[in-house]
């Protein structure tokens, strides 16, 4: 489904992504762990068109997503959690998930997504009229995760999910998760909890300022004594 071929990024004079190269096959769970300033977030950013690459080539099926602008590239099944949330706080929760159909005039399927997503979510029915800035960080992440939803994507981008989370949500959005992914969403996860992600992964990616150090199969990542050392804290 996604390609991504020897990947250069820049900031300003900073090379923040060095000849990356990864693939996601339809349907799976991949993520990228690394430390903080290896480069996940801005291979998602790439991904969704937010920043440009300086070489390389991103390949969305038959799309070229690095000539393509980002509302393209979400009418092209692609959708993204950033880090962060990054609702929209003023506006209420209903009002949310409205926005992330924007690119959609299916009303019939814009309310049977909605439907979807408020049973993926059930904490949010009750939130509905509110101010997105009311809610939990917990209620937040899923708000979020449930706007992205609602562009009906084949590929979404989950960028620290569990960010700021107690552990008992932690484990909930993981688990949803793995169900959207069992729905049908293929994900690419960005995630610091690098034992939840490996856990719910089919395979990931190691990345180290910047560059693939390692890939693979998750349950082998999860056993390899490098990745235990650094990432799993053993």
């Amino acid at each position: 489904m996604l390609s991504i071929k020897n990947l250069d990024v820049k900031y300003g004079a900073v090379l923040a992504l060095k000849s990356v190269s990864l693939t996601v096959e339809q349907g799976e769970i991949v993520t990228l762990i690394g430390a903080n300033g290896a480069g996940k977030s801005t291979t998602l950013m790439a991904i969704s068109g937010l920043v440009r690459p300086s070489a390389g080539r991103i390949r969305l099926l038959d799309h070229d997503l690095s000539v393509i602008p980002p509302h393209a590239i979400v009418r092209l099944g692609v959708s993204h959690v950033p880090e962060g949330r990054r609702i929209f706080a003023n506006l209420t929760v209903s009002e949310n998930l409205d926005l992330g159909a924007y690119v959609r005039s299916d009303r019939a399927m814009i309310k049977q997504d909605r439907e979807r997503v408020l049973a993926l979510f059930p904490q949010l029915t009750a939130r509905l009229g509110q101010p997105a800035a009311t809610l939990s960080g917990g209620e937040q992440q899923m708000l979020a995760m449930g706007r992205a939803l609602m562009a009906r994507p084949r590929l979404m981008l989950l960028d620290e999910p569990s960010l700021g989370l107690a552990p008992f949500l932690v484990k909930q959005i993981f688990h949803t998760i793995r169900e959207i992914n069992q729905e049908g969403t293929t994900i690419l996860l960005v995630e610091q909890n690098a034992h939840m992600a490996l856990a719910i992964a089919h395979r990931g990616y190691v990345l180290e300022t910047g560059r693939v150090v390692l890939s693979g199969q998750a349950e082998d990542l999860a056993k390899n004594e490098d990745v235990k050392r650094a990432y799993l804290g053993e």
